[in-house]
């Protein structure tokens, strides 16, 4: 019997489904999905006590692509381990209404940018761009409904490849395509294994964001000051400092800070233990209905410190991970139990199945806003066996340890979520 592997790699985050009814949808319910795989992928993929950075937004749509090609009890595993609602219409609808409320952050702030230049202003909008396209081996059989949802609900139209004679080549095509789409901040999506001769299909995401904040930090206040790393010895660290009107909580343990972007829609959100070794408990005690909430705390005047960093992970391969949640058939185990007929016909012979999951983000963050960027790939193969009073301004001091996300305000959903243990 032939054993060829074939490998599909998906990437996906602009999102939609044109095939479905004209209802709105509601973008809370995506958020909920996203929030709660990044919680998970934080508590499961990462070290407890070092840096870290996902764009749960990213991942969470690469899969939700994924998923809609899924069939059987491979579909029922992933929605499972994905916080999938039953209603699959009505959560494609959902993270419908989530692309296009982002749509809108950044053409309502380039709009009111450009009103402001013409009256002297230097205002600065939103820069947040997601951009998906399909990679696909010429010849393949995949099913035309599949096909028509990527190209027609998720904007990513189906370029023809040639895997099999030049995977080495198009391989670098496609890398080539993300480190556009993120102003060459993600490199090297794909590795040299990631693609071979066998490959089929690969849908990509790139999302970037370069955000102002709606009040600068003043340059000549970041000084030096103690922060304690890891929770244990205290260093100096680049730590910014201003004084005004933010987003604020104080909650049983730790306390929650935002701080708004240009155009108040996207911001970032701050979750800081009271205790400078109460990051692991704080994650521990995590739902994403409390990281949701967390986007529309009370107000404070206050006096914040904030270091400055700058976060750039490794490639995460996701696979494992995701198979520890539960989601094992979709990546053929046990052996011949993957199922994604919606996608490509499944043949005794011949049918798709998760090989691995990648993941690669970057984000920096200093006195004139944040820049991020993130894509995410899953790799498929084909298998052959079987509010506060204020007299004065609070003071908060992020010192020590914390959580972190930039955030949609209005629907709580994060885009990127991370923990800082050590700024340096």
């Amino acid at each position: 019997m032939n054993n060829r592997l074939t490998s599909l790699c998906v990437t996906v985050l602009s999102l939609g489904c044109p095939l479905l009814t004209s209802a709105a949808g509601n973008p809370s319910e995506a958020a909920q999905s996203v929030n709660a795989l990044g919680l998970d992928l934080m508590a499961k993929g990462t070290t407890a006590d070092a840096n870290a950075l996902l764009s749960p937004y990213s991942i969470q749509s690469a899969l939700a692509m994924t998923y809609a090609g899924a069939a059987g009890d491979t579909r029922g595993e992933m929605a499972k381990v994905l916080h999938y609602p039953a209603d699959e219409p009505a959560m494609h609808q959902s993270f419908t209404a989530l692309q296009k409320a982002l749509e809108a952050v950044a053409k309502s702030t380039a709009e009111r940018a450009a009103n402001a230049r013409k009256f002297g202003g230097s205002a600065e909008p939103v820069v947040l761009t997601v951009a998906n396209r399909l990679f696909g081996q010429q010849g393949y059989e995949f099913r035309q409904p599949f096909l028509d949802l990527v190209k027609d609900g998720y904007g990513a139209p189906l370029q023809a490849m040639d895997f099999i004679n030049k995977a080495p080549q198009e391989r670098l095509k496609i890398n080539g395509w993300v480190e556009d789409q993120t102003h060459q901040r993600i490199r090297d999506l794909i590795p040299q294994d990631g693609l071979t001769r066998d490959t089929r299909l690969v849908l990509v995401n790139a999302i970037y964001m370069k955000a102002p904040w709606a009040e600068l930090f003043e340059v000549a206040a970041t000084q030096p000051q103690p922060f304690e790393v890891k929770g244990k010895e205290s260093a100096k660290v680049p730590t910014m400092r201003r004084t005004g009107h933010m987003g604020y909580a104080k909650r049983d343990g730790y306390q929650v800070v935002t701080v708004p972007y240009t155009g108040g829609e996207i911001q970032l959100l701050v979750l800081l233990p009271d205790a400078k070794d109460g990051l692991a408990a704080l994650e521990a005690k995590l739902t994403p209905e409390i990281l949701g909430g967390c986007a529309k705390p009370g107000t404070a005047e206050l006096e914040l410190y904030l270091p400055k960093f700058k976060l750039e992970p490794p490639l995460f391969k996701m696979g494992e991970v995701l198979r520890k949640l539960g989601m094992l058939s979709a990546f053929d185990q046990p052996k011949g139990s993957a199922n994604f007929d919606r996608m490509a016909p499944r043949k005794p012979d011949d049918y798709l199945c998760i090989s691995e999951v990648f993941h690669k983000t970057f984000m920096a963050l200093d006195e004139k806003g944040t820049e991020a960027a993130a894509a995410t790939a899953v790799a498929m193969m084909k298998a052959t066996a079987i509010m506060i009073d204020k007299p004065k301004p609070v003071e908060v001091r992020v010192d020590r340890p914390f959580l972190f996300a930039i955030q949609h305000a209005p629907s709580g959903a994060c885009l990127f979520l991370g923990r800082v243990s050590d700024p340096r």
